[in-house]
């Protein structure tokens, strides 16, 4: 499972409607997010209604501050570090893949 976060200002419609509908889409593969830099605290009544209109669930979405995730802000940090220095110019393929499934499974970043 790969995690996505979907960042706006307000995180209260566009960014909400993006984690939703990577939710739905990805199902299985993705884990959706969405956060802003200054959330409003309640989801914009018309991305629910359109969410709802498309048979999207919308029970667990929510305008929250990124601010929670701070912490990903750190992980995803490390594991860029991470990539931007490997050696790509020495790695074949299979290498190369197990490199960089070992950096997105990384968790004491």
């Amino acid at each position: 499972m790969k995690n996505v976060l979907f960042l706006c200002t307000g995180n209260s419609a566009r960014s909400i409607i993006a984690e939703a509908v990577l939710a739905r889409a990805g199902a299985g593969r993705f884990n959706a997010f969405s956060a802003g830099s200054m959330p409003n605290g309640k989801v914009h009544p018309f991305a629910l209604d359109l969410l709802k209109l498309q048979n999207f669930p919308t029970d667990t979405l929510r305008s929250q501050s990124w601010d929670a995730f701070a912490q990903t802000m750190r992980d995803m940090t490390r594991r860029v570090s991470l990539l931007v220095n490997l050696p790509l110019d020495r790695l074949d393929n299979l290498s190369l893949q197990a490199r960089l499934d070992n950096i997105g499974r990384t968790e004491d970043v």
